[in-house]
């Protein structure tokens, strides 16, 4: 996520690129859009001044971020980012290949946070 962040505050200087936001996921899964997507939308709103808020599907004005959800198949997670201007796009994708690789990043947070107070984030687990 600290790529989404470091992406967003370098585009503040490229006002001609709009970003917006896929996310990808299986049938089961019932909230739209996923917290990942959400938290990716909270660190480009926090870094890129032109975007104050998220929405799901479609803008209403030009500050809002736009996260469009995907339910199909047995999709585990893929999220994408995608800045697009009239002469290019830049686009990180994030695509999870199983549930156990998620499962697996659950387990290592909850050992990170045993015994320690306060509110933790991904900075914290490895340390940047």
């Amino acid at each position: 996520m600290a790529v989404n962040k470091y992406l967003a505050r370098l585009m503040n200087n490229f006002p001609a690129y709009e970003v917006a936001m896929t996310e990808v996921h299986h049938t089961q899964k019932l909230d739209a859009p996923s917290g990942t997507a959400i938290t990716l939308a909270e660190g480009i709103i926090e870094n890129l001044d032109r975007k104050n808020s998220w929405v799901s599907e479609t803008a209403n004005n030009p500050a809002e971020l736009v996260i469009k959800s995907i339910r199909e198949g047995q999709v585990p997670g893929i999220h994408t980012i995608r800045y697009e201007s009239a002469d290019d796009s830049i686009e990180i994708t994030h695509d999870a290949k199983s549930r156990e690789g998620l499962a697996l990043g659950a387990v290592m947070a909850a050992e990170f946070t045993a015994g320690k107070k306060g509110l933790l984030g991904m900075q914290d687990m490895f340390k940047f």
